[in-house]
């Protein structure tokens, strides 16, 4: 089974940035829509952002709007996340994921096919 594959995740110091992309080129629909997901050590996996591949539509989680920007190359098939003013909070495994449909998402049941997952650490 086809899993779009991320990369990027690094250790980086509080206030830096970090961009995280998600190759999705072997997905076979025309159209479906690509979010990104974070575990923080001890807790839940949780919504960070989705971007609709056809329509352009971006959403966020609260607790990364105005920090993270979701991005799209339709040509090479990447999405990235751009990471801005990194906090110790959002220190976790990042993970891709694709949906069936074309519309962003936070919800995770709407993705089904989920990548293996790129650490990210920030800390001083």
């Amino acid at each position: 089974q086809w899993q779009p594959v991320e990369s990027g995740g690094d250790v980086v110091q509080p206030g830096e940035s970090l961009r995280l992309s998600c190759q999705v080129s072997g997905f076979t629909l025309d159209y479906y829509a690509v979010g990104w997901f974070r575990r923080a050590p001890g807790r839940e996996r949780e919504a960070v952002s989705s971007i609709s591949l056809t329509g352009e539509t971006r959403v966020y989680a609260d607790s990364v709007e105005g920090r993270f920007t979701i991005s799209s190359d339709k040509v090479k098939k990447m999405v990235y996340l751009q990471m801005d003013r990194l906090e110790p909070e959002d220190t976790g495994v990042y993970y891709c994921a694709v949906a069936p449909n074309p519309t962003a998402s936070l919800t995770e049941s709407d993705f089904d096919s989920w990548g293996q997952g790129t650490l990210v650490t920030v800390s001083a």
